[in-house]
């Protein structure tokens, strides 16, 4: 797990060669059109060493600003012609680098809008100001103008380095490997291979490794086993060795990547190589005096040696590199827009509190562009102990990815309670609220969730990508006689489809996948949700709003007003939405809705619990789907394995069959050496007949009515899941993850 907190803090930035700026250079300009204003905020900071200017307008605030280099601008938001919004988007634009602070006495939301969404303001101070708060704001302002540009020439030195690195690597090829000439002499390379080979070389100045390799002209296992065997060249198990930083630090990551070579040990004054291609007798003699140490070659598997590369530099892909408004950007969270409802009634106040520490805004934004990134289902900030962790659920599984301060996390919590409308002072009790984030490929919906805890608040945020496009059915994983069922029963023009299973099964998007078979233009579809998870141009979308009335069971008695064809009802929680649902299905309307429960029989069970008739339920039922969603094997390191018998006793009879095959993925980069890529669903497909309806009228037991589903053809959720391990899809240890062991009868 990585340490990130340095990003996000305003502390010391490292060693830099040069300091960027002294206390006696700061430029700052004062804009306001009183002069009695200018001359307060001028005596603020008369015992400072800074260089003031004042401008008693917009315009010539911008003229001033031409001729000379400002560190910090100060203006006053109401003002004549060009107000203190339109100033600072515009000296955004022109100079960047200028940090901007806006005065305001009343609360105005369009000086909010122009901070939140644009980011063109560092932060907003009400008139009248503390003159303590004011000297104290414009030190940390300036501390952070500083910050980015100790940022701007450290990454112009690394540019610099990296550079440097990459040319010497080039350099190094010294096209003196004997490889090729080995393996033309046991005529596994023709002339006119080697003669491509070399030319390669001299033009591109690529080892011959990674030139046979690319090329695959000799598989590499051949390679290993003619060195090992001619000329008695070690292999080694990369796996088995723990490099020291000490011992990694003698030669660049860029040089071992490009070379595919890695330092292991260091044993008196000799150094252990793993090298890809160890007859490269010019490699090591450049090395060797390179390092000043005598190089001992042994050889080892070329993706080995890049993993293991990896693993001992670090992720590079685990990192914040590709978000550069972290660190480089004069506006580091402008790569970010927080879109507020136009109808909430909100003051400057209610959104500008506890939001004002940039590095919680950097923070905040990078936890969310990072899981976006990582394309996580949800966000936990988890405080622990000794530190906060930030965890994200990706394929259901949730890893720890980012751990940062404690110090942090109030300034964190309130930049995330500020952007969803919640109370910052209440810190006692649960609250929930919605963010709408816009990076600049894709909108985002979070649904955000607090709970307090002897660490502090912890905050939930569920991911809701509003670009996520729509399964098409033979997409779901399922079987054909299942298929065949659900595809039928939709075509019917009334009746209710429910799908079951627990929180995160993916019931949602069965549903839209249902729903968007066979649509039509000549249908009228309308859903209700809370919230809206995937969007659909023809269908008039709805979400429920509770804190305004806008229930269920409201919005539904509405929606069948509006002369629709097929509803979709986001979940059925109480007797009331259950009785309008199953009401609208008997009344010539297809309705798919979706229900927290086990399995297929127990839906009805759940149904009759609620409090709705028998009969009811028996005549609008036309399917139930329950559901998991299991992890899939990654198909390009997928191989068989053995089975063991405690894994298949858990699992019951079901999985007691000698013909069982059994795979697992072994870890690779497509799947980020996880095994799994994706998730499939296990189904259990129930679509009561004429018999099974009428012991559901009856008040059949549930052991009647599975007794009764099975002999109607219903499959269950674990046979399904057999199938899928069977043919390679998924893992016994996810259906014992997802389903957990079965009871043995």
């Amino acid at each position: 797990m990585s340490q990130y907190s340095s990003l996000f803090t305003a502390g010391e930035s490292g060693d830099s060669e040069q300091p960027v700026e002294t206390s006696s250079g700061y430029h700052i300009l004062l804009v306001d059109d009183e002069p009695n204003v200018l001359n307060a905020l001028k005596r603020v900071f008369r015992q400072e060493n800074y260089h003031i200017m004042t401008a008693g307008s917009g315009e010539e605030a911008l003229k001033v600003m031409d001729g000379s280099v400002f560190q910090l601008i100060i203006s006053d938001f109401n003002m004549p012609v060009m107000n203190g919004g339109e100033l600072l988007r515009r000296v955004k634009k022109q100079h960047p680098e200028t940090i901007r602070i806006m005065l305001t006495g009343h609360a105005d939301t369009d000086a909010v809008m122009s901070a939140i969404k644009e980011g063109a303001v560092y932060k907003f101070i009400l008139k009248p100001w503390n003159d303590d708060d004011l000297r104290v704001t414009v030190s940390l302002a300036l501390e952070q103008h500083d910050l980015i540009q100790r940022n701007k020439i450290l990454q112009k030195q690394n540019e610099k380095r990296a550079k440097e690195i990459s040319e010497l690597s080039k350099l190094a090829v010294s096209n003196r490997s004997q490889l090729a000439i080995m393996l033309h002499k046991c005529n596994l390379l023709n002339d006119k291979q080697v003669q491509e080979l070399y030319k390669i070389q001299q033009a591109k100045k690529i080892p011959t490794i990674r030139i046979l390799l690319d090329k695959e002209w000799v598989a590499e296992k051949k390679i290993r086993d003619i060195l090992k065997k001619d000329l008695l060249v070690d292999e080694v198990s990369l796996a088995e060795f723990q490099v020291d930083s000490a011992i990694s630090s003698l030669i660049p990551r860029s040089f071992c990547e490009r070379q595919l070579v890695l330092p292991l040990k260091q044993e008196n004054r000799r150094l252990l190589l793993a090298m890809a291609d160890p007859m490269d007798m010019g490699l090591i003699d450049d090395l060797r005096f390179t390092v000043g140490l005598e190089i001992q070659a042994v050889m080892a598997n070329a993706a080995d040696i890049q993993d293991k590369i990896t693993e001992v530099y670090g992720d590079e892909d685990i990192n914040f590199d590709d978000l550069e408004t972290l660190i480089s950007s004069t506006d580091p969270f402008e790569a970010i827009e927080i879109i507020l409802d136009d109808d909430d009634d909100l003051t400057l106040e209610d959104l500008l509190h506890g939001s004002d520490e940039p590095p919680a805004i950097r923070l905040v934004n990078a936890i969310i562009l990072e899981a976006i990134r990582y394309q996580a289902s949800d966000i936990h900030i988890h405080p622990r102990t000794n530190s906060v962790v930030v965890r994200y659920r990706t394929d259901g599984i949730l890893s720890d990815k980012i751990q940062i301060p404690h110090s942090l996390h109030m300034s964190l919590v309130s930049r995330i309670k500020v952007m969803a409308e919640l109370d910052i002072t209440e810190r006692r009790r649960p609250q929930d609220g919605r963010i709408t984030v816009k990076t600049p490929m894709r909108i985002i919906d979070l649904r955000i969730s607090t709970l307090p805890t002897i660490n502090g608040e912890k905050i939930v945020m569920r991911l809701l990508d509003r670009n996520s496009s729509i399964h098409e059915v033979n997409q779901l994983g399922l079987e054909t006689e299942d298929f065949n069922r659900v595809v039928n029963v939709i075509k019917k023009p009334q009746g209710i489809i429910l799908a079951t299973g627990p929180t995160g099964s993916g019931k949602t998007t069965t549903l839209y996948s249902l729903l968007q078979h066979n649509a039509t233009a000549d249908k009228n579809y309308v859903t209700i949700e809370d919230p809206v998870e995937y969007y659909l141009d023809m269908a008039g979308q709805v979400m429920v709003k509770d804190k305004v009335g806008l229930s269920f069971a409201t919005v539904l008695r509405a929606i069948l007003r509006q002369d629709p064809d097929v509803v979709l009802l986001g979940e059925i929680r109480d007797i009331e939405t259950a009785e309008v649902a199953f009401n609208a299905a008997l009344t010539g309307h297809l309705v798919f809705s979706t229900l927290h429960t086990n399995s297929a029989v127990a839906t009805i069970a759940r149904l009759l619990d609620l409090g709705l008739k028998p009969y009811i339920v028996s005549t609008a039922l036309e399917a139930i789907i329950a559901q998991r969603l299991v992890r899939k094997i990654c198909e390009v390191c997928r191989a068989p394995v053995a089975i063991r018998d405690e894994d298949l006793h858990q699992l019951g009879p079901v999985f007691k069959n000698d013909n069982l095959q059994t795979f697992e993925g072994t870890g690779c980069k497509q799947c980020n050496h996880t095994g799994y890529s994706g998730r499939i669903g296990i189904y259990e497909i129930l679509v009561p007949g004429t018999d099974l309806k009428n012991m559901i009228a009856a008040g059949a037991n549930i052991g009647e009515l599975t007794q009764a589903a099975t002999q109607q053809g219903m499959s269950s959720i674990l046979q399904d899941a057999y199938k899928k391990v069977d043919s390679g899809q998924t893992t016994i240890y996810e259906v014992l993850r997802v389903l957990g062991p079965q009871v043995i009868e």
